[in-house]
């Protein structure tokens, strides 16, 4: 990893060059105190204020400064404005931002986030705004793509802060999916793909669903309005814009290459955390470490702050565009997260009324659907149809919005979302976590935490370690919520399973808790009916068990190299099957000899992890294409790799006949084709085959605009290139391709026992503006596998000051 240490050198130079410690004043309308912001080395605002409403106001008001433009394209995406930027091609995402949006009032859905949630997400907006007013009275101080795409911020609202649209919602998408499946090759096979459990679902298709309706478009407008926001170089003025042509065909690549992950990592992606007892500690207090999964960006979907006020000390990130903190520590105790797969949604078909389309049939009568009107400006419309209004006409029905009306089959489709209940914003309820004191008052604050549905873990001072499960969670009877069911009443959810009910535990003899987005619940949970049956592949959290199971007792530093882990499990039980098999040519016969003595470690610069990934890829697909029957693979692309490993290890559940034989035989011929594929992908010097490269397993984000800008704006945006390890399946974990495209951005280690031992990072940086020192100064260090101190006592953070800046009251 020699290029990125000097990366990581070239980098401090560069912030040292661009900083010194200044110290500025700043009077800010709509404050009611001075606010002292002190800005550190790594660039975290660390916010002391006087009162609540000045704190949150500032917090506001400093990450729109940092990410203006994530925070534009956030709000007209929570809005649906897009349209009105993009045009019409944008439209079906506005109708279907709109068709989802929640609708209820302000008070109960604010409240139920904190007492003074209302109080709270209004000082937030009010920072916010007034930064936005700030820098359009100040055009030239705009980051670049406003200039790029000729637009300017607009103002908030507290919709726009609990908006649902970029929640990790769950699984409506795969329900159809499997429907689909299921009606082509029945339940019992489909169950043989799939990998269910712990308990067996119900995959029963009603015979008033027909297989033609499943087959249509029928969720266009959900899909659309989940779809990350892609730009044309037509967006955009033409002095930034790269050939259209060169565009066309590198983003061809690209999303081959996002496709070929996302398809791979279906059930793969995720995030680890874990705490562990002061027994296991070096310092005798307990510890927590988290590393939470999404797709890599720039900027990143994290922002670290520290926020300090009376009542108030925590540190930690969350998204920027919502207030507090979600992953961090306070004065008394620090908490993770990671997802705890849980369906909250459930596609819903129903029979309409052949006289009058508005009318669905519930419980034996025909109910109108309601409606609401809605306006969607479309840029360019105006040119053709000689206004730029689209009206549109949104349908509810009992259980939720109506996707789709297909009266040639008297059929309607909607979506019952249990997100769309009040208290249902991602991540808001972390407001209540941040004050928490003990463990019993973290657990109460998990009870308010619907979306996502989360292992959240917690270690404080005391010696407490303890998790509990939170998530909305609806109770199901008798039907699994895997496949479309009729919404005519015989398929409802009686209630939502409290959440307190849901799994937990504290302080268990092992000494630590972990969890890896796979299945952690007891086999005796006494909720079974409200637990799932979709879970991540259990290699990151198995890996994690062993490491934590060692009689040991762990640093700080040791925690953070096991967020960074390589050894890739799957390995230890693939590779073994290569001493028995006999290969037709010398050169991969001698290289399955090399892969018997490798530590099945995925290191940057090991060929054998370069060998090894090639043929596990490639043993996945010929196994997929073997199992998955032609008619299913539009929506079944992918078998999960557990699945594999368990056909390989037991290949009578593949082969009626002649089982090891023809198990040896697709080993063999996956690993003669990956050793073409590495010839075809790195050329015959295997010595060049090693698996952190810019053509392998390697590190590049691109901006929103990174790619429909001219190259001089693309070295700008976009990082560089540099290599990394892993792959899903390690606690390393990163995109399944080439390419880590997601994975952790930000990373945290605490050690209860001394809050200045903390450890992060937040790839690739801070600060959303290009011209920021702070965009992307942290993407070698994170590249490189390593961390950052942070500070969070005051005189620590003024050690690693940079600036300081007074933001006065203008009263």
């Amino acid at each position: 990893m020699q290029i990125a240490r000097i990366s990581v050198l070239i980098s401090t130079i560069s912030l040292t060059i661009f900083l010194s410690c200044t110290e500025k004043e700043n009077e800010i309308q709509g404050l009611n105190q001075s606010v002292e912001v002190i800005r550190d080395q790594n660039g975290i605002n660390h916010i002391f204020a006087q009162n609540e409403e000045d704190l949150f106001f500032a917090q506001g008001y400093l990450a729109a400064k940092d990410r203006l433009f994530q925070f534009e394209l956030w709000r007209r995406q929570a809005t649906g404005t897009l349209a009105e930027i993009l045009g019409e091609r944008e439209l079906e995402r506005d109708r279907g931002v709109r068709l989802f949006k929640f609708r209820g009032d302000k008070e109960t859905e604010l409240r139920h986030y904190h007492p003074r949630g209302v109080e709270i997400v209004d000082s937030f907006v009010a920072g916010i705004n007034t930064y936005i007013e700030e820098a359009k009275a100040s055009p030239e101080t705009l980051p670049i793509e406003f200039k790029m795409l000729g637009i300017q911020p607009q103002l908030w609202t507290w919709e726009v802060v609990i908006s649902r649209h970029q929640g990790l919602l769950e699984n409506v998408v795969d329900e159809l999916d499997i429907s689909r499946v299921v009606s082509q090759i029945g339940d019992e096979k489909a169950k043989e793909l799939y990998y269910f459990h712990p308990n067996e679902p119900v995959l029963d298709l009603d015979p008033g669903i027909p297989e033609e309706l499943l087959m249509k478009d029928i969720l266009a407008p959900y899909q659309a309005f989940r779809r990350r926001v892609e730009f044309r170089p037509e967006d955009i003025m033409e002095e930034f814009r790269r050939d259209t042509k060169e565009f066309e065909e590198v983003t061809a690549l690209l999303e081959e290459e996002l496709n070929f992950t996302l398809n791979s990592d279906a059930f793969a992606q995720g995030s680890n955390n874990w705490v562990i007892s002061g027994e296991k500690s070096a310092s005798g207090y307990p510890m927590m470490a988290n590393d939470p999964h999404r797709l890599q960006a720039i900027p990143s979907l994290r922002y670290w702050v520290h926020l300090n006020a009376p009542g108030w000390n925590v540190i930690g990130a969350g998204e920027p565009v919502i207030p507090g903190v979600s992953i961090g520590h306070n004065d008394y105790g620090a908490w993770g997260l990671t997802i705890f797969s849980t369906d909250n949604e459930d596609l819903r078909v129903y029979d309409i009324n052949p006289d009058n389309p508005s009318q669905y049939r519930h419980k034996g009568e025909w109910l109108e659907m309601q409606s609401i009107q809605d306006t969607i400006k479309v840029k360019g419309k105006e040119k053709v149809k000689g206004k730029e209004d689209e009206i549109v006409t949104h349908y509810y029905t009992i259980h939720g919005p109506v996707t789709f009306i297909d009266e040639d089959l008297n059929k309607a489709v909607a979506v019952e979302c249990a997100w769309l209940e009040p208290g249902s914003a991602p991540y808001l309820a972390s407001l209540r976590m941040d004050q928490s004191t003990t463990w019993e008052e973290f657990r109460d604050a998990c009870t308010y935490n619907n979306i996502p549905a989360e292992n959240m873990v917690w270690a404080d001072k005391t010696g407490d370690i303890g998790w509990q499960a939170t998530g909305i969670a609806p109770i199901r009877r008798g039907f699994s919520g895997l496949v479309a069911t009729m919404g005519d009443g015989r398929y409802e959810w009686d209630d939502y399973l409290p959440i307190a009910d849901r799994p937990h535990s504290i302080n268990p003899e092992s000494g630590f808790i972990s969890t890896a987005n796979q299945n952690v619940a007891e086999a005796d949970y006494r909720f079974p009916e409200a637990l799932g049956y979709e879970w991540a592949d259990d290699f990151r959290g198995e890996r994690i068990k062993e490491v934590l199971g060692q009689d040991k007792k762990f640093t700080v530093e040791e925690l953070g190299a096991l967020q960074n882990d390589y050894l890739a499990l799957p390995a230890r039980r693939l590779v073994p099957f290569l001493k028995n098999l006999t290969f037709e040519t010398v050169r991969a016969d001698s290289l399955s000899q090399v892969l018997e003595n490798w530590d099945f470690v995925l290191a940057p610069s090991s060929v054998e992890a370069g060998v090894y990934v090639m043929w596990e890829r490639i043993l996945r697909q010929n196994v997929s294409d073997l199992m998955i029957p032609d008619e299913v693979k539009p929506w079944l692309g992918s078998i999960q790799l557990t699945r594999v490993l368990e056909w390989m290890e037991n290949p009578t559940r593949i082969y009626d006949q002649n089982p090891i034989e023809n198990r040896n035989q697709l080993l063999m011929a996956s690993f003669e084709e990956a050793i073409e594929a590495l010839e075809g992908k790195l050329g015959k010097n295997v010595a060049n085959w090693r698996y952190g490269q810019a053509d392998y397993k390697h590190a590049k984000i691109r901006h929103p605009l990174g790619e429909v800008v001219n190259a001089e704006w693309q070295a700008k945006l976009n990082t560089e290139t540099l290599p990394r390890g892993g792959y899903s399946f390690t606690p390393g974990a990163n995109a399944y391709g080439d390419n880590n495209t997601s994975g952790a951005s930000f990373r945290i280690v605490v050690d209860t026992e001394d809050w200045e031992k903390t450890i992060g990072i937040n790839n690739p940086g801070q600060s959303g503006n290009p011209e920021s020192p702070f965009y992307k100064n942290l993407f070698p260090i994170w590249a490189n596998d390593e961390f950052e101190g942070i500070p969070f006592a005051k005189d620590h953070i003024l050690k690693q000051q940079v600036e300081r800046r007074i933001l006065k009251t203008d009263k």
